[in-house]
């Protein structure tokens, strides 16, 4: 049975001469003395260990129980090897670090005279060209929008009700909590996966650490420059890397709050002595930066966190385990020693706890990115466009000769601002003849072109080559615009497919580590659309797929769009065939709009059978035939009651006439009874005596008495 170092003591045979090691016999960190035959022996420190006591954790570190001189071999034998897994990719490095300079993120001023270590001419152009780093933005950019969308990176594969439309309420509740998780409780997810897309694009490989955080005591998924992920050059992958090594620059206090929450041993480590490394270096130069703090109490600490194979004595036939080893660099200590595998794992295999994502898979580990596909175009194009630059210069402000009579000045510097004269002895010679200016050519049209054709091939190359849209027909058929297009993008729909399954491996780590301590996903605050415990969330994990809402097959947006453009075209040659609402919500939705439903018309009462059409057809005939009887007799009635208002309008006419006759004639006779006075008054009585006379004679033709 193999026994762990922290149980191995040396047994000594007293024998009169040196005593002899029996490795075999196990005490718990005491020395045991037996004589020669065996009556006598003295046993110094705890009690033998028999191996019943199961309370060991184990997580635990087991640095806090390995002796000292095991620990110190295991640091110094790390501290050599990953010193030569460093050494292994110094050219590596220097690419890289080189790589740096090609990017023309440092604004550099024209160069001065050879003598202060500046061009070897005055005025000479430093420009770089921006070829490299326009594409690695549009890489980044393209990556970015399909790994980290606005509403999460997340989405929930429900197999259960595969092609019926439906949707788990479970399966809909994980999906929207675990993106609520990535973009608001793990606010540092997006912009480190963005910052890690760049450094993928431009070196060829980015680096997630999933791990459990003991300080925010959740699982959390960090980037790792690729400088600091220190695997040796020969290994292929991550999981065949014989050490994987994360370089960690770690400030005092946060070494403190490890050893504090019980994550690293509580130990004096001396004073640091922090180191940048030479890509830091330039790349602090880059953003104008000093890596290395000149206060002694600010320098931060180097350590080295180191996924390796041991011999601690715990595997099979004294077989090297799997082990995570974190140490102080400077200090040389062992801060914290665990076990790599999970409990039950009979066969010791490896956790994983980095992620690659690669942009090119070729030649290592550390892959190919658009450092290598362009760095001698870029450099090529840098000396055309500064010979191109410096050309133009020249040719405005041309240097020149003057003849030795020319040269008797009170000063060597001739030189004529814009508007101004210079006085010059010629000694009585032709000025033309003693001042000739130098025959600098302009920038030659042929440069220009080539440097036209680098870039165009440059971009083929990296896979962002103009589409040609624009150019082509209106009628095209939607095969030949896809077929342009897939062409156009092939190398970066590999790419696209290469993060995608990088990022589907870095969320199946992260739901490993949520079933280990499924708490942590919901102790923050943040308990989402769904109360979960411990039993539910578990079981969601176990039974629905967490995978990245990007699609591998469409590298980007107008991939997905001319797909649904063709759908659209084949469902409009076939109507009947379709779910042209469907159709159409899928469109909406790639088009940004989360709820394609408030777009649609309402749906109308089903069309009536042609009998009830007809019914309904008489209907509508009797009832305009019976408002226009209706409208015929309203009519006349208004011209009955017309009528009769008119000729009552006649009948009071004429009663007023007369009536206005009757007033006329009692007026003037009025008038004559006040002109004769009382004469007038006899012969009114003599008038009305006649008049009465007349009344009571017979009419005529009538007999009578006296």
């Amino acid at each position: 049975m193999s026994a762990s170092l922290g149980d191995l003591v040396p047994v000594i045979d007293i024998q009169g001469d040196a005593g002899s090691v029996k490795p075999e016999v196990r005490r718990a960190g005491g020395l045991t003395l037996v004589s020669n035959d065996g009556d006598v022996e003295i046993n110094i420190g705890p009690e033998e260990d028999d191996g019943s006591d199961s309370s060991s954790d184990f997580g635990e570190n087991l640095a806090e129980t390995l002796n000292h001189g095991m620990l110190q071999r295991v640091a110094n034998e790390l501290l050599t090897d990953i010193d030569a897994d460093d050494r292994s990719r110094t050219g590596w490095l220097d690419t890289r670090n080189e790589g740096l300079s090609l990017l023309g993120l440092e604004i550099q001023a024209p160069g001065s005279s050879a003598a202060t270590g500046g061009a070897p001419l005055e005025g000479m152009s430093k420009v770089v060209s921006p070829l490299l780093l326009g594409e690695v933005l549009k890489a980044q950019a393209t990556a970015r929008g399909e790994l980290l969308p606005s509403d999460g990176p997340v989405r929930v594969i429900d197999e259960s009700t595969y092609g019926t439309g439906e949707r788990d309420e479970i399966a809909d509740a994980l999906e929207k909590d675990m993106n609520t998780y990535l973009t608001r409780v793990a606010t540092e997810y997006y912009p480190d996966t963005d910052r890690m897309l760049f450094y993928t694009a431009f070196g060829g490989s980015g680096f997630k650490k999933i791990f459990n955080c003991p300080l925010r005591r959740r699982p959390v998924s960090e980037s790792v420059d690729a400088a600091d992920l220190i695997v040796n050059a020969g290994a292929t992958d991550l999981a065949n890397a014989r050490r994987v090594t994360h370089r960690i620059p770690m400030r005092e206090s946060m070494v403190k709050r490890m050893q504090l929450v019980g994550a690293y041993r509580d130990i004096p480590l001396g004073q640091a002595n922090y180191m940048a490394s030479q890509v830091q270096e330039r790349q602090a130069q880059i953003e104008g930066v000093d890596p290395v703090s000149q206060q002694p109490h600010d320098q931060n600490r180097t350590i080295f966190e180191t996924c390796c194979e041991l011999d601690l004595g715990e595997g099979p036939d004294d077989m090297p385990l799997p082990y995570r080893v974190t140490l102080d660099k400077d200090s040389s200590q062992i801060l914290e020693v665990r076990r790599n595998w999970r409990e039950d794992d009979d066969l010791y295999i490896a956790k994983k706890m980095y992620v690659r994502y690669p942009y090119i898979d070729a030649i290592g580990i550390y892959g190919i990115g658009l450092l290598h596909l362009l760095g001698n175009t870029s450099k090529a194009m840098t000396a055309a466009t500064r010979e191109l630059l410096d050309a133009g210069m020249f040719a405005c402000f041309p240097g020149f000769l003057y003849g030795e009579n020319a040269s008797r000045q009170t000063t060597m510097d001739i030189r004529v601002a814009p508007g101004t004269g210079v006085k010059i002895e010629t000694g009585g010679g032709n000025i033309n003849e003693q001042v000739m200016a130098l025959p600098y050519k302009e920038p030659s049209p042929v440069l220009m072109q080539l440097v036209q054709a680098l870039g165009s091939s440059s971009k083929e190359l990296a896979g962002s080559a103009e589409l040609p849209v624009g150019q082509s027909q209106a009628n095209m058929p939607v095969g030949t615009i896809m077929a342009i297009l897939d062409q156009a993008t092939k190398p970066m729909s590999a790419v696209h497919k290469r993060l995608h399954a990088a990022q589907a491996e870095e969320f199946q780590m992260l739901v490993d580590l949520f079933r280990e301590d499924p708490e942590a996903f919901w102790q923050h605050g943040q308990r989402g659309i769904y109360e979960w415990d411990k039993e539910t969330f578990i079981q969601a994990l176990d039974t629905f797929e967490l995978a990245p809402v990007s699609d591998p097959n469409d590298p980007t947006r107008t991939h997905r769009l001319m797909k649904a453009q063709a759908l659209k075209t084949l469902a409009q040659m076939n109507p009947s065939g379709y779910d042209m609402n469907a159709i159409d919500s899928h469109i909406l939705r790639m088009l940004g709009f989360s709820n394609p439903q408030q777009f649609f018309a309402k749906p109308g009462p089903p069309p009536p059978n042609p009998a009830l059409l007809t019914l309904q057809l008489k209907q509508q005939e009797l009832q305009q035939k019976a408002q226009i009887a209706e409208q015929a007799n309203a009519t006349k009635l208004q011209e009955t009651q017309m009528r009769a208002q008119e000729a009552a309008a006649d009948r009071a006419s004429e009663e007023r006439i007369e009536a206005q006759h009757m007033q006329t004639d009692r007026m003037r006779l009025g008038a004559e009874l006040a002109t004769d006075g009382i004469g007038g008054l006899h012969k009114t009585a003599e008038v009305r005596a006649q008049m009465d006379a007349a009344a009571s004679e017979p009419p005529a033709g009538q007999g009578g008495q006296f």
